[in-house]
């Protein structure tokens, strides 16, 4: 599975372009399409967006490995979308350690998705860009299960 153009606006939505480093809200250096920035990285000049949607491209392949890999149940694409957007943002450390990612392990579809909400804060504050992200991954989650019902 791999993720859906709705999955991509959302990231992009979610992330906004930024040419020049920038300090995330959870103090770590990022570019681009939220990209955050290897000690082995250099982008003193910026970068362009051709050059940051490749960048995006590689780091959403790698939340999806790690979706991938961490899910064992069957996902419809606004779920997968939902959690390859969250892995990219959190980190898969994040997900792996998760209630949300016990309670889909478990098949309880509709408890895990409520698990998304949880995830709005930074530095111990809600942060109003993650709680919109968080709600915007709950709609394509529920989406996809109320499409899923349909199709059944």
């Amino acid at each position: 599975m791999n993720l859906s153009a709705m999955g991509l606006e959302l990231v992009k939505r979610a992330e906004g372009f930024r040419s020049m480093l920038y300090t995330d809200v959870a103090g770590f250096p990022t570019i681009g399409y939220g990209h955050r920035v290897k000690p082995s990285e250099s982008f003193a000049a910026g970068i362009g967006e051709p050059e940051a949607a490749v960048i995006l491209a590689a780091d959403l392949a790698e939340a999806e490995r790690a979706v991938i890999r961490l899910v064992r149940v069957p996902l419809a694409q606004g779920q997968f979308d939902a959690l390859v957007d969250f892995c990219f943002n959190l980190g898969e450390g994040r997900l792996a350690t998760s209630s949300l990612l016990v309670e889909l392990n478990a098949g309880r579809y509709e408890a895990a998705g409520r698990q998304l909400l949880s995830w709005d804060h930074a530095g111990g504050q809600v942060i109003a860009g993650l709680k919109a992200r968080r709600q915007a991954e709950l709609e394509l989650w529920t989406s996809s299960t109320a499409q899923a019902a349909a199709n059944a």
